[in-house]
């Protein structure tokens, strides 16, 4: 099958059209954020940097770190702009793109989000290293997509969706973190669990200004949800549609976040640039 323009879609210098990159300017191993300043501080600790540009939200630099080539790459907010990434990343590397057409080598990448989140369980500190087990999307993005979940991944959507309500139209979907990344990021620093990802930040959260919303005990039903030793730990907005879409294209994935706020106690950092390079340098010592 050949990709027609309108799919597949280049810019005039040949790259890909929303990040504006080429597959040699992309690592295999790829370090998602979601502030675009944050591409600097990962940038801060590789030896050398061998590709810096940017196009619209997408900040890109590669380089070496320890012997490991390693992407930093920023994705805006949102599941939509997780979409763009994963889709692009992946053309990169298993579409022939000069001919349109999929490659006959497959490349899995290893695809490692780090973030910030709001904390679910008032007994976690702010600043912990919150590590995600699944991804429980709020979003709908996987449901545009012939994705295959399993049956573990199945029972546990019903179970929290069962547990805590939604408002009616809400479809929900959940997916399971790489085993072999999870293995290597998680330690006696990690809190892990299960990541809820929104497609907002105030309502879908949870949170209320001067709009009502519809979901106004949505946190502590989160925060209760215990089955088969599975809970919910943290809110972001980016991970279940990196899971979906990633582990579908056969990439590796995982997510880490700084827990910024904690939800329960109602504090938020009042700074944690230096918590972030650490999760930082702990990432890149792990991948």
């Amino acid at each position: 099958m050949q990709y027609p323009a309108t799919e597949l879609v280049l810019d005039a210098n040949g790259h890909v059209y929303h990040l504006g990159l080429s597959i040699d300017n992309v690592a295999e191993n790829v370090i998602l954020v979601g502030d675009q300043g944050r591409v600097d501080l990962v940038a801060s600790f590789f030896d050398s940097i061998e590709h810096s540009s940017q196009h619209r939200e997408f900040v890109c630099k590669t380089g070496m770190y320890k012997g490991k080539r390693i992407t930093a790459l920023s994705t805006g907010i949102g599941t939509d702009n997780i979409d763009i990434t994963i889709n692009e990343l992946d053309a990169l590397y298993n579409i022939d793109i000069a001919n349109r057409v999929d490659k006959k080598y497959f490349t899995s990448l290893n695809l490692i989000r780090i973030g910030t989140c709001g904390i679910l369980h008032p007994e976690i500190p702010v600043h912990s290293f919150i590590l995600s087990t699944h991804a429980y999307g709020l979003d709908n993005v996987a449901h545009f997509y012939e994705i295959e979940f399993n049956e573990k991944e199945k029972a546990l959507n019903k179970a929290i969706t069962d547990h805590i309500g939604l408002p009616e139209g809400i479809k929900t979907y959940t997916t399971e973190a790489s085993s072999g990344l999870f293995t290597k990021l998680t330690s006696d620093r990690t809190k892990e669990g299960i990541t809820v990802t929104s497609s907002g930040f105030y309502g879908p959260q949870g949170r209320q200004l001067r709009l009502k919303n519809r979901t106004s005990e949505l946190n502590d039903k989160l925060t209760s949800f215990n089955s088969g030793g599975h809970r919910i730990t943290n809110f972001e907005m980016e991970s279940s549609a990196l899971f979906s879409l990633g582990k579908a294209l056969g990439h590796e994935c995982a997510t880490i976040c700084l827990g910024i706020a904690n939800r329960p106690n109602k504090e938020f950092s009042t700074g944690y640039n230096d918590d972030m390079l650490e999760l930082i340098e702990y990432v890149l010592d792990r991948i």
